[in-house]
């Protein structure tokens, strides 16, 4: 038979207290982290559909500015950088898309984290080895 001790009682109502914010803090850094990989793939999406629309245009500048206006249709809480356009823009060649965004964490910022974290998203693809471009 176990006895209760005057010192036991309340003990349960301490690490309620004690627990509930170390449980809340890491839910908190879950949805952090949840955020960081839907904004890596936002990034990633969006130089996908850069690079596809830029491999359609004719010449080089008209492939960067496409590539530019596609990029900044980037939804809210991602801000993105002015895409870059690397690579051979000829028959044949390859282009890449390389687009730096920032997204933030201003909601999240009571738990230590920083405003925002930078992610990265590249893509390539190839210019048709028949198709008609400008040099």
């Amino acid at each position: 038979m176990s006895e209760r001790t005057s010192r036991d009682t309340g003990s349960m109502a301490v690490e309620v207290v004690v627990l509930v914010p170390v449980m809340l803090g890491l839910l908190l850094l879950v949805v952090a982290m949840g955020r960081f990989v839907s904004a890596q793939g936002v990034a990633t999406s969006l130089a996908r559909d850069a690079v596809r629309a830029a491999s359609l245009e004719r010449d080089a500048d008209s492939a960067l500015d496409v590539a530019r206006r596609t990029a900044a249709a980037a939804p809210g809480g991602l801000t993105c950088s002015p895409a870059e356009l690397d690579g051979a823009f000829a028959a044949g060649g390859v282009v890449t898309v390389v687009l730096d965004c920032r997204v933030s964490w201003d909601q999240l910022g009571f738990i230590g984290l920083p405003g925002s974290v930078r992610v990265t998203g590249t893509s390539s693809a190839p210019i048709d080895v028949y198709r008609r471009t400008a040099p």
